[in-house]
């Protein structure tokens, strides 16, 4: 019998300093989250069983929703700092996502220099999208040259929130922003349009590890932010298996929701089918009885 795919869910409560989340806490958070993943006591061992010191690591972010709920830029420098304890060099990590006007408006201070940690988008001089079509399943893009050409391994290092079409993004939808089109990719709730995509060999020959911030959940009414329907989870859920990682991301919204009285996904006619479509590809595990899961406190 095959061993069940582990998720980690570390939660630290008081994380947040006013409307930040401080940046040891979430350093530390990630440490255990990585160690636990790894069954390993240091974050040297734990970051060397995932990456090599020579790959170029990307860490896909969101901000598309801008500054409120978009992945906080202390949690991205905090993974850059245990990736750099792990033995990556800063100059071969990117924090990465659609445009520099996202990221600005986030928060990040952009970066483009060659021997230190980048920060871009992929509307940079020197990136953009590939000139062919990738034409694959139902999926017709063109990629992010960031994704295609500047990195070796990827992080989906995704905001994990209800969404009207999809039912949730988190780690997997998060790689709709690594194309031109993600606009076309909305119909039947975004299924099979997610997993394929997710198949598609750009990504799956890169992707190595998901990492989804929970630190403040938007369990309704997403993807954009309504502070009446978002909860301060204070929490990151860790994963090598991208669709068991998703799948405990979506049990987080649907315990959020019941405990407002809020009907289930399901009930309101959105699950996150892809789960179930990404399973049936071969990309992981979708049946919570079938992913270990580990929780722990910081």
């Amino acid at each position: 019998m095959a061993e069940k795919p582990k998720v980690v869910i570390v939660r630290a409560k008081g994380v947040f300093s006013g409307s930040r989340p401080e940046a040891a806490r979430l350093q530390a958070m990630i440490i255990k989250g990585l160690c636990l993943l790894c069954s390993q006591n240091e974050p040297k061992e734990a970051v060397g069983q995932i990456f090599s010191p020579s790959d170029r690591i990307g860490i896909k972010i969101n901000t598309i929703a801008g500054s409120r709920l978009s992945t906080p830029p202390e949690l991205a420098l905090a993974l850059t700092s245990v990736l750099n304890l792990g033995g990556i060099p800063e100059k071969n990590m990117i924090i990465w996502d659609r445009t520099n006007r996202e990221l600005r408006e986030a928060g990040y201070p952009l970066q483009t220099s060659r021997d230190k940690l980048k920060i871009f988008g992929t509307d940079s001089a020197g990136a953009g999208y590939e000139q062919e079509l990738y034409s694959f399943r139902n999926i017709g893009s063109l990629f992010s040259t960031i994704m295609t050409n500047f990195v070796t391994a990827s992080i989906s290092l995704a905001v994990l929130k209800d969404h009207g079409i999809a039912g949730i993004t988190a780690g997997m939808k998060n790689y709709f922003g690594a194309i031109h089109n993600p606009n076309k990719y909305h119909d039947n709730h975004c299924d099979p349009f997610v997993a394929e995509l997710c198949l598609c060999p750009p990504i799956r020959s890169r992707h190595r590890l998901t990492i989804l911030d929970a630190l403040l959940v938007q369990f309704h009414k997403g993807p954009s932010f309504h502070p009446s329907w978002a909860a301060r989870y204070e929490g990151l859920i860790f994963g090598l298996d991208p669709v068991a990682t998703d799948t405990v991301g979506w049990r987080i919204i649907e315990k959020l929701r019941a405990e407002k009285g809020l009907p289930s996904l399901r009930e309101e006619g959105r699950p996150p089918a892809y789960l179930e479509t990404a399973r049936s590809l071969g990309l992981g595990e979708n049946d919570p009885e079938r992913i270990q899961i580990i929780e722990e406190e910081v």
